[in-house]
């Protein structure tokens, strides 16, 4: 029986993670894409990092290959999409996981270098992969654009650099679903709640904060079951929208919250 992905080449952007007892959002994807069939094209600004998500591929007899870029240069985008098509011939799947929210805060004590940090990271990064990966999957008639966005984009939230930010690429994704279904290119945004991942729990352990009590508050926001989702969750919602299963969902924001934004209104 074949895989759900077999014969996809999937772009990963953001396929290492940081360090952490659990697994990210964007290692888990990696890994279920190649379960699932894909080869994968994994990219992190930390090669090594790229590198442990391509031997765990491997591992479990998949395919793939580790690449160094800084996708918020558009110049790296430009050599990671060379690079790609060249070694695999094609890209079916560009799924971008990169984002950081650290040092956030409110608008009066915000500054400059936070701001621009955080929407470069956050926005321009997923508009400069786009850019480049679009021209490829137009010339193929077909493709699927996944961004990772997060519910703090529809969600009240302190931290509003991240959440505008993440707002913004709920839109741009709306957008490019709307300019390029005539190629067959379906985009859609999934929007994690809170996650128990190294990237979300490691930097406040790393400022003091006990870890224990830090997951179960969290657990205690969470409608669903009192327990925050992991990085398989956003994995499988990904495997879902990269799928065949989704071929005339576009334009979608999905959240992977356990109802957490449900709350709104």
């Amino acid at each position: 029986m074949s895989g759900r992905l077999e014969g996809k080449i999937a772009l990963i952007v953001g396929a290492g993670q940081t360090p952490g007892t659990t697994i990210g959002n964007g290692r888990a994807t990696a890994l279920r894409f190649a379960q699932e069939g894909a080869s994968v094209f994994l990219v992190d600004r930390r090669l090594k990092s790229a590198e442990e998500t391509l031997a765990m591929v491997i591992e479990q007899g998949g395919n793939g290959v580790a690449h160094e870029a800084d996708v918020t240069s558009e110049a790296a985008c430009v050599g990671m999409v060379d690079a790609c098509t060249k070694l695999l011939g094609r890209i079916d799947i560009l799924h971008n996981n990169v984002g950081i929210g650290a040092g956030d805060r409110g608008p009066t004590s915000m500054t400059e270098e936070i701001w621009d940090r955080i929407h470069t990271t956050n926005l321009k990064s997923v508009m400069f992969t786009c850019k480049h990966v679009l021209p490829v999957m137009r010339a193929q008639r077909g493709g699927v654009i996944i961004n990772i966005s997060s519910i703090a984009a529809v969600c009240s939230v302190g931290i509003i650099a991240y959440k505008t930010s993440k707002a913004a690429v709920n839109a741009f994704t709306q957008s490019l679903a709307i300019g390029n279904g005539e190629y067959n290119i379906r985009a859609n945004v999934i929007m994690p709640g809170l996650m128990n991942t190294p990237m979300a729990i490691e930097g406040y352990v790393s400022a003091g904060r006990d870890r224990e009590e830090l997951i179960a508050a969290r657990d205690a926001q969470v409608p669903l079951g009192r327990t925050m989702g992991t990085g398989w969750d956003v994995a499988n919602a990904a495997l879902f929208l990269a799928s065949d299963e989704a071929r005339f969902i576009t334009g979608v924001c999905l959240a992977v919250d356990g109802g957490q934004s449900a709350r709104i209104g």
